[in-house]
């Protein structure tokens, strides 16, 4: 099957099934050898994800009828024949030609005239993407668009556009094996131009590159980890021998940060899906590390530990993932606006039966990869309100003392959109 059609079944899974992308492009990756045409797949579904309302528009403006039922995947082959058209160097006659024969290696042998017909029409026009709404002009749901402007007035535009840039890719260096300059150093020799991030672990590359090109990554030198989700471990600031929890802990990277900061703390990690739990795990044994991985809900902790409370907990909460939205554009249109309220909901719920699991004197840092006031700032106001217990201590990197945690927006020194707040309990 070509790789046309693999990408339209991709997306297919993601708009009609709501199955995320980082789950339904490997699946269709894997029907594919050639690494180039992997490479291709990826950009055609991530490119589609990203213009998706344009292309959307497009596509249907130009169909007498829409596709209904199981046709709707030719729907979504229009659309990635349609993103080939406008924003690669495909040549047109190639994208028209190898999308059509999608048509008919998706067994619909009796539309490839609808879809070569369609892609001709679009090609002829050469018309600009349709930018008549916000959703449209930003390729952004309205709901999302309406949250940002009231949370950001002066930044939401430029929030947005950072959103819709390609990541680039952090490490974490392992100081267990050695220094940041040295292995910068290492990178160096292998013609990879890298740079030091902010925190002090954090290493940008200039490009990205496959894991099996950096120097000893297999032998546990670096991990891929972007730069804002590496300042968890050097916030929570575990000491040796200390009880520490990890709350929410797949696929691991924060884990496994925490044991190289601090490798004799005993660490327990819990996550209530156990097929991610399985991802902690294959960190943990590529770095040599070792933690307590236990597969439960951290709402309800007593359920699986009988244990003493926490000296420290990391609570990186469920979450709108709207910081990161860069490196998962399908979450513009997986998320709901009604899912928000459900996730406040549901942090509220974890922090408050966290912090009964703190010691006295203890530390609880709050995190998630939202930039979305009421599941951050907001969320922990709340929580101090009602929690005698609690105090705010700041984070240095704050752009104001006196703010709520640290939130990092989209694109802050290369960063993903983050928040932090550090809470300690009352002795």
């Amino acid at each position: 099957m070509n790789v046309r059609a693999l990408a339209a079944k991709t997306i297919y899974e993601v708009l009609e099934k709501g199955i995320s992308l980082s789950v339904a492009l490997p699946d269709q990756q894997q029907h594919i050898d050639n690494g180039k045409d992997k490479a291709l797949l990826a950009e055609l579904c991530y490119g589609v994800m990203r213009q998706l309302p344009q292309l959307d528009k497009c596509v249907s403006d130009c169909l007498a009828k829409p596709f209904k039922g199981k046709q709707r995947i030719l729907h979504q082959l229009l659309i990635v024949g349609c993103y080939q058209l406008y924003f690669t160097r495909i040549p047109a006659h190639a994208a028209i030609s190898e999308t059509a024969e999608a048509c008919r290696q998706l067994r619909f042998d009796g539309l490839v005239k609808v879809v070569n017909g369609v892609l001709r029409t679009i090609q002829r026009q050469d018309a600009e993407l349709n930018t008549d709404s916000d959703t449209l002009r930003f390729n952004t749901p309205a709901w999302f668009i309406k949250r940002l402007q009231q949370a950001y007035p002066d930044k939401w535009q430029h929030i947005i556009e950072q959103s819709h840039q390609r990541p680039p890719m952090w490490l974490r260096n392992n100081q267990q094996l050695q220094t940041r300059d040295t292995y910068l150093a290492a990178l160096a020799q292998y013609d990879i131009p890298a740079q030091a991030g902010p925190s002090q672990d954090a290493i940008l590359l200039d490009a990205a590159k496959d894991v099996a090109a950096l120097p000893d990554f297999m032998e546990g030198a670096a991990s891929v980890q972007d730069g804002a989700a590496q300042w968890a471990a050097t916030l929570l600031a575990p000491k040796a021998d200390e009880l520490v929890l990890d709350a929410c802990a797949a696929p691991g990277g924060k884990s496994c940060h925490l044991l190289e900061l601090a490798p004799n703390i005993n660490l327990v990690a819990v996550d209530f899906d156990q097929k991610r739990l399985a991802r902690v795990q294959q960190n943990l044994d590529r770095l040599h590390l070792k933690a307590q991985l236990i597969h439960g809900d951290a709402a309800d902790i007593p359920s699986w530990w009988q244990g003493q409370q926490f000296d420290r907990i990391l609570l990186d909460a469920p979450c709108s993932a709207t910081g990161v939205i860069r490196r998962h554009p399908d979450i513009k249109w997986l998320r709901k606006n009604s899912d928000i309220e459900e996730l406040a909901n549901l942090q509220k719920q974890i922090l408050d039966h966290c912090w009964q699991w703190l010691k006295p004197g203890g530390t609880l840092l709050y995190a998630t990869c939202s930039i979305l006031p009421q599941e951050n700032s907001q969320q922990v106001e709340q929580f101090l309100e009602r929690t005698a217990d609690a105090s705010l201590i700041p984070i240095e990197q704050q752009t104001q003392l006196d703010d709520i945690g640290w939130q990092i927006l989209p694109g802050q020194d290369n960063m993903d959109g983050f928040y932090y707040a550090r809470l300690v309990k009352a002795i």
